[in-house]
This record gives structure tokens, sequence and C-alpha cells, in this order.
């Protein structure tokens, strides 16, 4: 009886302690929710800071930045959808091409899309052209002149786009420079006019203009990659259709004659 009695009460007294003790905890909660808020709602730093309070020409180096990283990625996807396809019409032109009775009929045999086939018809049109005029030139030569210039062709349009990617690569950290210069600049000069140098004052815009050369070598570093492994990737391409040409040249001198 005592002991139900003992247990009764010792959890009465727990019960009353917890009562008192809510109201403690509640207004610490409440207390420290608005220094979470203002934390997270006040954040002086960061780029989201960088963009509300930097100036037209910050938000226009952010842009100009933006652009250039865009346009880099865009040129790197499109130039490797590019040479997987031509690598594909290599493909089909060594197992297609030269199982032909003909030329005519080889070329006619590759997809109209083909650089291989636009090569082939621009050797098969420089062979029947080679009249007038033209017919005083040696006609190896001639032969040799119209695949050339079909070749050349296909490598300028492979090489679209690569200028874009070095011009990017050499002047993207420096945009970022002037970025963060020009930042540093802005910075000071808002200090200067409020009368506050403190460190906590100093750090936040400063710290803010230094992202601005991290964002110009982000830009900048997939663009030299990317260059250079599009560069590699076209002289492995360029070399099938040399090759290609070099065969080519070889059978219209066999077939057709002047």
């Amino acid at each position: 009886m005592f002991k139900t009695i003992h247990k009764s009460l010792a959890g009465l007294g727990l019960l009353a302690a917890l009562c008192m003790a809510s109201p403690v905890l509640a207004q610490a909660l409440e207390a420290s929710a608005p220094v979470a808020a203002a934390l997270t709602e006040d954040n002086p730093y960061g780029l989201s800071a960088l963009w509300a309070q930097g100036d037209l020409v910050a938000k226009g180096t952010l842009l100009v930045l933006l652009i250039m990283s865009m346009g880099s990625w865009y040129v790197i996807f499109t130039k490797l959808a590019e040479q997987a396809r031509l690598q594909k019409q290599a493909r089909a032109a060594q197992d297609d091409f030269w199982k032909a009775g003909t030329v005519r009929q080889a070329a006619d045999s590759l997809a109209p899309d083909s650089a291989f086939r636009f090569i082939a018809e621009k050797g098969l049109e420089g062979a029947s052209k080679h009249t007038g005029m033209l017919g005083a030139i040696d006609f190896n030569t001639w032969v040799t002149l119209s695949i050339q210039r079909a070749i050349g062709n296909v490598q300028s349009r492979l090489q679209d786009g690569l200028a874009l990617l070095a011009t990017v690569g050499s002047t993207a950290p420096f945009v970022g420079l002037f970025g963060t210069v020009w930042g540093i600049y802005h910075a000071l000069v808002k200090i200067g006019m409020s009368g506050q140098a403190s460190i906590d004052k100093v750090a936040g815009p400063v710290g803010e203009a230094l992202i601005m050369t991290a964002i110009g070598l982000a830009v900048a570093v997939p663009a030299v990659l990317g260059y250079n492994w599009l560069v590699r990737r076209n002289k492995a391409v360029m070399e099938q259709v040399h090759a290609f040409g070099a065969d080519l040249h070889a059978v219209l001198l066999a077939s057709v004659k002047p």
C-alpha cells in the first residue's frame, strides 16, 4: 500500500516538474528561433548577396561569364556529337563504299549527308570537268586538288567553334579578375562611406569579390580541357578522312581516264 502511494507521489512530482519546465523550454525555443531565422535570412555573404549588392558592372561581368560558360559547353557537346557522327560515317564508308562496282555507285550507297559521299562526289566532279582550260592541268594534279579541297571543307566544319573555346579559355580568368578588382573597389568605397572598417565589414565584400576570380577559372578550365580533347579527336577522325581521300584518288586515276 505504502509502495503504491510512494510511486504515485513520485509520478505526480515528475509531472509537476515537467509542467514547470515546459514554459522555460518554450521561451528558450522562441528566443532561439528568431536568431536562426535571422542567420538564414540576413546572410550577407554568398553569390546571392554578390548579385543583390553588385552594381551594373559586377552584374554585367557575371552575365558575361555565364554566357561564355554556356557557349563553351554548347560547343563541346555539339562537336562531340559531330565527331561521333563522322566516325559512324567512316565505318559505313569502310564497309560499303569499296564493295560497289564503280565510284558513282559507291557514292550513291552512302548517306546523303555523309562527308565521305561529299568527298567522293567532289572527286567525280573534278574528274568529269577536266576539260577546256582545265584540260591543260595534269589530270592527276587536278583530281588531287578536287579531293583536297573537299577534305579541307570537312576539316573546316570540324574546327568550327574551337576558336570560341580557345578564346574563352584564355580570356575568362581575366574577366573574372576584372570582376574581382571592380568588386574590391566597390566594397572599399562602400566601407569608406560607412566609416566602418572592422574585419566583419571588410571580409564579406572582399570575399564576395574574390568569388569572381573563382568563377572565371571555373569557366576557363572546362573550355581549355574541351579544346585540347576535341583537337585530339579531330586529328583521329581526319586521319580516316585523309586515308579515304588517298584511296579514292588512286581509284579515280585507275578507273577514270582524261
